[in-house]
């Protein structure tokens, strides 16, 4: 007998225990059926479950479920990262509480101490991942620099340098000054600040001025032009000719370049090609030096710039400029303001705000700096990508994040692959005292190139710097599955079916993972990226720790249960849009759990077990044929929302018919029919129960496994659902008279219920039900489902109206007949009808109120978003409601 409650802690660690144990989640490639795969997006090894992981990955595990329910040969691999600068940064925190640093203990040992760190306390995550129920493989589980991914790497990198497309150049990279290592643009944030523009006056050599505004005074030492635009009047007879930067006295150029906009300050702006990205495509143009002047703690280095000093004849100006060497970038700014304000070279200072790029771990401000590294010619790769999404080898879903896609890659630049970090995949990359270069699989392989090109007394250094997180993450679809080796997980699982993830990475991942698949595998890595947005709280603004607004998943599956929480992830997510989530969505969906356990237990209560030879095209009774077609049109819904991968769509389809059908209507009207003296009846509506249940369970076990698993075995229907089938949409027999009869019932019910609660009647009054104009169908349905109808409509009787309506009756109309429902001495009519009329006038205030506020154009363009339909919801609801007081004032006919 089932308990009187389900407490998942009482039994999702055991039945996760059970699945793992039995090897169910296993993939074989040898096994039959029509294979179906879908790569983790690998969570970086420091990480901790939030609810983006909880979003993408409760999306991945409803799809692998529902796919081996559906026989398919399924692989869901499993991984996560090395994520290089997180696990550099956790590490270093480790050592600074012991009073040293990686330097003062060595490369080599650093790097022991971050793999005994990823031992002890990484992969976390993966646990976590558990406790919310993901049915991965892991088995298969994989980390990023395991020995295996480590050697694809390697050939990988070898093979496209070979091609020419992994190459050495020096270029303008986002710069960490506290970690001193290039980073992605991912690890970048905006941040907007208030700062100011300041104007500075540049000398003319020919005699006069320019005045260019910047907000990087500091920067100005590395000045090698000014740009104008080529249209700008102002300054047409200053183009070709020279300025002399202040503080230094070097003469610079004065270009035309289309990059000034002569709307914005004064349309000349100083151009430091080794200190802004855009400065830099505009010093190629125009074939200028770039000159650095911030070295790599972003303080000030005059390496540089050293022969411009030397040229200063002013002794206090050279004396100036050489005491700012070694200062902070801020420290430095503010000198030299200074002393252009004692020049008289500092026009004015505005307020300005600007975006400012901060590191994402740990906030450094983030600076451009140009520097040598490797790069990967990632404009030679992604034309095959572009081509795969063009001929639809590649879907995304929804269609118009495409869009996006071409836009990056479409206007991609050379990828900058390295960084200066000590934990990661080291560049393979060897380097002989001339500066020659040996790329190799390994240090023997190097070797003997160096000797045949050096002699046998060569020696070689290997490149300090590892590669980018994201270019062993690339190669993820195929290295999990083995190759450079072709197994026969790679024949059989490659191209992937599916691949889940947010917008934020299609270019950083997505596209690098196209790129990859297609120039080794020689096809794409998956068949359907499915995109979906962020998560946020109910009023909209995205989760963080400062507002105070975040949720904590496994917070959540500790009060409502891992069922609930997927429910509500999946029930809230609909395509490519965010999803706005709140605790009180798990709790209704909580509400869901306990309603199926309910039900389920209801039935076991009444003898419903399963039925093994059940044949449901041989049900005689209406209701049992209208609910095996309701069932059947739920799973065909279920699945087709499925294969759009509109999980929204899903959950609905499941709550609606559990919650509706099921246990509302069935239930109930099944009830006189479980204590019927005749048997046979009462056998087959339990034999329909048990059936009609079974396809419940399996249609709902890919969102709701753990209280599915306890059902089907606890009632008997198997050793595991999990190694049951998808369920299929019975044969039923007259299924549309059948649907047509309880339909009416469930309406000519619904509809009195109505009448009751807009006319306020008690619930323990009941009145007679008169049927007016009623054909003799409606008055046999009416006598057969009598019971029903008094029982679940609180109705004394149901007649056919054979005199004068009476005076006072609540009157509605359904199909032919009309619903008459007496009412006096049950409500005072009269003072029901001025309630009615007080309501509909207290809510047509509130409507003109709110559509006031709605029409006010500043109301619309100031008020924040989530405010604006806040407004636009409580204006639904007020007319919503009028509606009905209004059709409930309509009924009453008293005279």
């Amino acid at each position: 007998m089932l308990e009187k409650s389900f407490v998942p802690a009482e039994h999702e660690a055991r039945l996760y225990a059970q699945w793992e144990a039995a090897g169910l989640f296993e993939g074989h490639p040898e096994a039959p059926g029509e294979p179906f795969s879908i790569m983790f997006p690998p969570p970086n090894v420091t990480g901790t479950l939030h609810f983006g992981h909880a979003l993408n990955f409760v999306l991945q595990d409803i799809l692998i479920r529902s796919q081996r329910l559906h026989g398919r040969n399924v692989l869901w691999q499993p991984g996560t990262d090395h994520a290089g600068i997180a696990t550099q940064m956790v590490v270093e925190r480790e050592l600074d509480k012991e009073g040293v640093s990686r330097k003062d203990i060595g490369r080599e040992k650093f790097i022991e101490r971050v793999w005994a760190w990823k031992n002890q306390s990484g992969g976390q995550i993966v646990q976590q991942l558990r406790t919310l129920g993901a049915s991965a493989d892991w088995s298969r589980e994989r980390f990023t620099m395991d020995e295996g991914l480590s050697r694809a790497v390697r050939e990988v990198f070898v093979t496209l340098h070979q091609q020419g497309i992994i190459y050495r150049d020096k270029r303008l990279v986002n710069w960490d000054p506290a970690f001193r290592s290039a980073i992605s643009d991912l690890e970048v944030e905006n941040r907007e600040t208030r700062g100011s523009m300041w104007y500075l006056r540049y000398p003319l050599e020919n005699g006069g001025s320019i005045t260019v505004g910047t907000t990087r005074p500091e920067t100005m030492l590395g000045d090698v032009a000014i740009a104008v635009h080529p249209d700008d009047e102002r300054y047409a007879g200053a183009i070709g000719h020279k300025a002399i930067l202040p503080l230094t006295g070097r003469l610079i150029s004065i270009v035309a370049d289309e990059y000034s906009d002569p709307e914005k300050g004064t349309g000349a702006v100083k151009i430091t090609p080794a200190h802004d990205f855009n400065d830099f495509e505009v010093g190629k143009r125009h074939h200028l030096p770039s000159p650095t002047i911030l070295d790599e703690a972003a303080h000030i280095t005059l390496e540089e710039i050293r022969d411009d000093l030397r040229d200063i004849e002013n002794l206090a100006s050279r004396s100036f400029v050489e005491s700012l060497e070694g200062l902070d970038r801020l420290a430095a700014r503010e000198r030299i303001l200074a002393e252009l304000e004692r020049l008289e070279i500092l026009e004015k200072t505005e307020p300005h705000t600007l975006q400012i790029p901060h590191a994402e771990r740990g906030g450094a401000v983030v600076e451009p700096r140009l520097t040598t590294q490797w790069y990967c010619d990632a404009k030679t790769l992604a034309g095959p990508a572009v081509a795969a999404v063009e001929e639809e080898r590649v879907r995304f879903e929804p269609k118009q994040w495409e869009n996006t896609f071409y836009a990056w890659m479409r206007d991609i630049q050379p990828w900058c692959i390295s960084r200066q970090l000590w934990w990661g995949h080291r560049i393979p990359a060897w380097y002989a005292p001339d500066g020659s270069v040996f790329v190799a699989k390994t240090e023997g392989e190097a070797l003997e190139q160096a000797r045949s090109k050096l002699g046998p007394d060569v020696t070689l250094i290997q490149d300090e710097d590892v590669l980018d997180t994201w270019f062993s993450s690339a190669l993820w679809p195929f290295t999990t599955l083995g190759w450079p080796e072709q197994t026969p997980e790679l024949a059989r699982y490659y191209p992937t079916s599916v691949l889940v993830t947010g917008f934020d990475i299609i270019f950083f991942w997505v596209a690098r993972m196209m790129m990859m698949g297609l120039h080794f595998m020689d096809d794409v890595p998956f068949r359907t990226v499915l995109i979906h947005g962020l998560v946020r709280d109910e009023r909209g603004q995205k989760m963080s720790k400062s507002k105070g607004n975040g949720l904590d998943p496994l917070d959540l599956v500790a009060e409502f249960g891992a069922d609930a929480t997927r429910m509500a992830i999946c029930a809230l997510t609909g395509p490519g849009r965010d999803i706005k989530f709140g605790r009180k969505r798990v709790e209704e969906h909580r509400a869901f759990i306990t309603k199926l356990w309910n039900a389920s237990r209801f039935c076991e209560m009444n003898g419903v077990r399963p039925i093994a030879d059940f044949d449901p095209s041989a049900v005689q009774s209406q209701l049992g044929r209208w609910l095996l077609e309701e069932a059947g049109r739920a799973v065909n819904a279920a699945e087709q929302a499925l294969k759009s991968y509109r999980y929204d769509e899903f959950a609905a389809v499941c709550y609606r018919f559990v919650w509706n059908c099921f246990c509302d209507w069935f239930l109930e009207l099944a009830k006189p029919v479980f204590s019927s003296e005749r048997e046979e009846d009462a056998q087959e509506i339990r034999a329909v129960a048990a059936y009609v249940l079974s396809m419940i369970l399996r249609m709902m076990h890919p969102i709701v496994p753990f209280v599915t698993e306890t059902l089907w075995q606890e009632l008997g229907y198997g050793e595991t659902i999990a190694t049951s089938s998808w369920p299929l949409a019975p044969n039923v027999t007259e299924a549309e008279s059948a649907c047509a009869e309880i339909d009416w019932l469930i309406r000519l019910i619904s509809e009195v219920r109505t009448i009751r609660s807009e006319m306020n009647v008690p619930p323990a009054q009941m009145s007679p039900l008169l049927l007016r104009d009623a054909s003799s169908q409606t008055l046999e349905r009416a006598v057969y489902w009598a019971e029903a109808i008094g029982r679940l409509a609180r109705v004394s009787s149901v007649q056919k109206l054979e005199s004068e309506t009476p005076r006072f009756a609540a009157q509605s109309v359904l199909d032919e007949a009309t619903l008459v429902l007496p009412l006096e001495g049950l409500i005072d009519l009269n003072a029901e009808a001025e309630r009615l009329r007080k309501e509909i006038d207290k809510l047509g205030k509130e409507i003109d109120k709110v559509t006031r506020k709605l029409d006010n154009a500043d109301f619309i363009s100031r008020a924040k978003p989530e405010v604006v339909e806040e407004n636009r919801d409580r204006l639904s609801t007020f007319e919503h409601d009028r509606k009905r007081f209004t059709a409930a004032l309509a009924r009453i006919s008293a005279d």
